[in-house]
């Protein structure tokens, strides 16, 4: 098992959360506007939206995991892009839709350039350029040349 092939995100506002990754440019299938779970067709993995408490309850039913509110729940997810204009014009993106710029775009002590941001439901995203990263046709990140 090798692979991951969805990340499921549990959201308090579905019809807002599913707005405002749609105004950012994932892309679904769904046509309803408050679904009950929402895939997005990513390259690779697919990230999927789910209500909070449901979620809680799809991992047990009968002693459900305790929600920890607003605390930083030690992930982040990431979208590195190909250049640092790509970085600074998704992060206008998000900002223009609602998302909250928590570390505005700058270069970092790996090399890079990084920024972050919170979605409506405070997960913390990385949007990132590597100068170090290969992408294949698909423009997914190549790992192999990631291994020192």
């Amino acid at each position: 098992m090798n692979r991951i092939t969805m990340i499921s995100l549990g959201v308090k506002d579905m019809k807002a959360t599913l707005k405002f990754y749609k105004d950012i440019g994932f892309k679904t299938y769904e046509t309803m506007d408050n679904p009950p779970i929402v895939f997005f067709d990513n390259a690779g993995t697919k990230l999927a939206l789910y209500s909070l408490e449901g979620l809680a309850k799809d991992i047990n039913e009968q002693n459900p995991p305790k929600l920890c509110g607003d605390a930083f729940g030690g992930i982040t997810l990431a979208c590195n892009m190909q250049t640092e204009a790509e970085v600074d014009d998704f992060m206008a993106l998000v900002a223009s839709k609602g998302g909250e710029i928590v570390k505005t775009p700058q270069k970092v002590f790996w090399g890079g350039y990084s920024g972050y941001f919170k979605d409506p439901n405070g997960y913390y995203w990385e949007v990132a350029y590597c100068p170090q990263f290969e992408y294949d046709e698909d423009g997914m990140l190549k790992v192999e040349n990631l291994v020192e």
